[in-house]
């Protein structure tokens, strides 16, 4: 009998943490790193994690409601592998994180964003909608995150009137 194993898939419906990418990624340390992000659009092979930025943002929203939360933003850019070498694999994407980790402060549960562009195009902005582990590869399956008015976003939720629109 010939069985494939199908990937193992993690939803995060564009709502992922640090910790919980890093906790699916934890025991696939051979396998390369994709990630996938606008129509479908993989990342070349010889990506680049540029920089990676711990912040705290304290904000005030168009309804006058105070929002506060902890972010941890991965800019990559998004350039082709040189002859002869290999994709990222999990393995040295942990390692740049633990690297970063012991210089800056990381937030396990901070949320994360994921900052991509080709050289000379302009950067997109990320959520994880998720992750999927296959055979040969883990893919993180980025979406991109649009501007949102909160007070509509939560009203909508509550099905309640929104203070602005």
């Amino acid at each position: 009998m010939n069985a494939h194993a199908s990937p193992l898939k993690t939803d995060f419906q564009d709502d992922a943490s640090l910790g919980a990418v890093l906790d699916v990624l934890g025991a696939h340390g051979d396998k390369p790193l994709a990630l996938a992000y606008g129509d479908g659009q993989q990342v070349q092979a010889g990506y680049h994690v540029t920089e990676i930025k711990a912040g705290s943002f304290v904000t005030l929203d168009c309804g006058g409601n105070p929002n506060a939360w902890r972010e941890t933003v991965l800019q990559v850019e998004d350039i082709p592998a040189n002859q002869g070498s290999a994709s990222m694999t999990v393995a040295k994407f942990q390692s740049i994180l633990g690297k970063v980790g012991s210089r800056v402060q990381l937030d396990r549960d901070a949320r994360l964003t994921w900052e991509v562009s080709r050289p000379g195009d302009p950067m997109g902005i990320y959520d994880v909608a998720g992750i999927e582990i296959e055979r040969d590869r883990a893919i993180v399956r980025l979406s991109p995150r649009p501007a949102i008015c909160k007070p509509r976003h939560r009203a909508r939720q509550a099905g309640a009137p929104a203070c602005c629109g």
